[in-house]
């Protein structure tokens, strides 16, 4: 046997195993919520974390691939999303749904929006109940995150501004605090 010969039959092997590898990296599951949160393998961030649609138009794909097939096409630019996992240049993605899929790192930035999740949710002057309530927003609009208390989030939405109780907004995690 000629050594070109055993070359050719390591290569398959090597092939299947480095899929094998690749497809678990791929299809691990998100993490848990009583788990703490781990570092992305390209960028190390930390994972899970949220992003936001940088374009007013963006694919998720089934796989971390441009000939992948697109199962959602998001148009909301600013969109809130969570980055469960990394490769290479993709980020899995998930939205408030649930759904998702692998999106290029270039059409996702690094600013925090959040979407409000209760209709007609009062933004106060201050992270009280008793203060003077500036505004309201309605559910569905995505809004400029700020700093966050243990319970309340400063949103900057449509010109207004204001503290909004962090149980009405997704984006942010329950226990998250900014400055």
């Amino acid at each position: 046997m000629t050594v070109q010969a055993i070359t050719f039959r390591l290569v398959p092997r090597i092939i299947a195993i480095a899929a094998l590898a690749i497809g678990s990296a791929i299809m691990a599951p998100a993490q848990a919520a009583d788990q703490p949160a781990t570092r992305g393998p390209v960028t190390n961030l930390p994972l899970p974390r949220f992003v936001s649609l940088k374009t007013s138009e963006g694919n998720a794909r089934r796989g971390p691939s441009l000939s992948q097939r697109i199962d959602w096409v998001y148009t909301r630019r600013g969109l809130p999303l969570e980055v469960t996992a990394e490769f290479g240049h993709w980020r899995r993605v998930r939205d408030r749904d649930g759904a998702g899929g692998w999106v290029h790192y270039s059409l996702l930035s690094g600013v925090r929006t959040v979407l409000i999740e209760q209709d007609m949710v009062e933004m106060h002057a201050q992270p009280s109940e008793d203060a003077e309530t500036l505004a309201q927003a309605e559910i569905g609009v995505v809004a400029r995150l700020g700093e966050c208390t243990a319970t309340w989030c400063r949103i900057t939405a449509g010109g207004e501004r204001g503290w909004v109780r962090k149980s009405a907004l997704w984006g942010v995690k329950a226990d998250e605090t900014r400055e």
